[in-house]
């Protein structure tokens, strides 16, 4: 699996890394790197000045699987590249790189589904969403 740097991804982030991130081993602890994805997804999910959920929906994971590639430490920060692999009816696949320095620690691919909040059943990705999400798509092969 060769992965992309960030600065082939439509969206970079970056984040800090906490002492509090670190393990025993004195390295960040796995299941922070989903945090850092996290930090990644939400420039994409809740921009404030494009948003993307319909009237009575949000956005729920029904899949997110990491691939650890390497260890990070602390002290530093991390850079999160983000971008949409592919879009369905109601989902979204996002594809996400994780760097610390130059070097790629893990990469994620991430489903998020919209549902209605009522009903709580999936609804439908606006027209409006579903153009800004596909100016993000890049294909990636994370398998």
């Amino acid at each position: 699996m060769n992965a992309m740097t960030p600065a082939e991804c439509p969206i970079v982030t970056t984040d800090k890394i906490r002492y509090a991130d670190t393990d025993r081993q004195g390295h960040v602890n796995n299941a922070v790197f989903a945090t850092f994805f996290e930090t990644g997804r939400v420039e994409i999910l809740y921009n404030p000045d494009q948003p993307l959920m319909s009237a009575g929906g949000e956005f729920v994971i029904v899949s997110l699987n990491i691939w650890f590639k390497g260890e990070i430490h602390w002290p530093g920060e991390v850079t999160i590249g983000t971008y949409i692999r592919k879009l369905g009816n109601s989902s979204i696949h996002i594809g996400q790189v994780l760097f610390q320095e130059e070097r790629c620690v893990a990469e994620a691919e991430t489903v998020v589904v919209q549902i209605e909040h009522a009903t709580r059943k999936a609804m439908s990705l606006s027209e409006g969403a579903r153009e800004r999400l596909g100016a993000l798509i890049l294909e990636q092969d994370l398998s």
